[in-house]
């Protein structure tokens, strides 16, 4: 989940000389990002690093990063022949440089740990089109889906192929799982989401079924949505720390897997407080298989990094045989 970034020495000294686009637009540092979490902590898996809005710019939609203010795009998509003129792209002709960061960077593991790919879901990146950036209550976004549903539609369908291209080209270069990253799914209702969304990502994820290879579902706030999430497709589901994990696996039933889910400011915790709550995450988790031990969402910038390396470390230290209340299996991401 996110695992190179501003909290990592090595990370920040390459920040003072690329840019974050320049970094995914060269192999070299992409993969280089990539591999520094593998080499400071005892994760279990690669996370490809590359910014969930990367396709939107061949498609038609120029973004750049503002100081503080995160992506900003030069021109809002709201009118129907903005997302009429959005293209639908060729992965290996548009976004070849991340694919073959993938290649790269499955050279350099040699098979000492799996690589996980990953992309923005189609809401999630609809939502910055449409918005111009982020957002704090979506209404540009919610008002196109409320007054143009036929028009939203269009736009999700043009992302969820997008997407859905983007995906499997990267199982192709080589992603032994990928995961689809809906940051922002849990501003609607359950009705919304199954009207408006669910139909595109369902598409989009029965696709990737047939790749054989585990496809991760992730959304954040999304207590009221798991069991949509689940219909809508994926091998794993997400769970952030809002849901207990016990009652997430007794919702989803025994078809998926689950990842989840450590708040990540408890990172900045004394070691006791968060020692507990990793506890009782693997005893939520219970005795059954497919469990991806993960904090429920990015680890933030603020964090230690020696705190990182302490948590990677524990978790494989309860997770293989410890009592922690409840007997506690040996779960890593490479099993899944």
């Amino acid at each position: 989940m996110r695992q190179a970034g501003r909290y990592m020495p090595e990370y920040r000294a390459l920040r003072q000389k690329h840019t974050l686009l320049e970094i995914c637009a060269e192999p070299d540092l992409a993969t280089e990002v990539t591999l520094q979490p593998i080499r400071a902590f005892a994760v279990d898996a690669a996370i490809l690093f590359a910014d969930i809005l990367l396709p939107l710019a061949p498609m038609g939609a120029p973004f750049a990063f503002c100081s503080g203010e995160g992506p900003v795009f030069e021109r809002p998509l709201r009118t129907a022949a903005a997302i009429e003129a959005l293209r639908v792209i060729d992965p290996d002709e548009s976004l070849g440089h991340v694919l073959q960061a993938v290649r790269q960077i499955r050279r350099e593991l040699d098979g000492r740990k799996p690589l996980i790919g990953f992309a923005g879901a189609p809401f999630t990146l609809a939502s910055y089109l449409v918005e111009g950036g982020k957002s704090s209550n979506y209404f540009h976004t919610k008002r196109l889906m409320y007054r143009e549903p036929d028009l939203f539609g269009q736009l999700l369908g043009k992302l969820a192929e997008v997407v859905r291209r983007y995906l499997v080209a990267q199982v192709t270069a080589g992603a032994q799982a990928v995961q689809l990253f809906d940051s922002w799914i849990g501003a609607l209702s359950p009705d919304d989401y199954a009207t408006y969304v669910a139909p595109h990502a369902r598409r989009l994820l029965d696709d990737l079924t047939g790749l054989g290879v585990p496809v991760i579902h992730f959304g954040t706030g999304t207590a009221t949505l798991l069991e949509l999430l689940r219909d809508a497709g994926g091998t794993v589901i997400g769970i952030d720390w809002r849901v207990p994990l016990d009652e997430a696996r007794r919702r989803l039933g025994a078809t998926v897997a689950v990842q989840g889910n450590l708040d990540p400011i408890l990172l900045a915790a004394p070691d006791s407080v968060w020692r507990a709550r990793v506890d009782d995450v693997l005893r939520r988790a219970g005795p059954e298989p497919g469990h991806v031990f993960n904090v429920g969402h990015g680890i933030l910038p603020e964090t230690d990094p020696d705190a990182v390396h302490r948590l990677t470390d524990y978790v494989h230290e309860r997770s293989t045989g410890a009592a922690v209340g409840a007997p506690v299996p040996d779960r890593t991401a490479a099993d899944v």
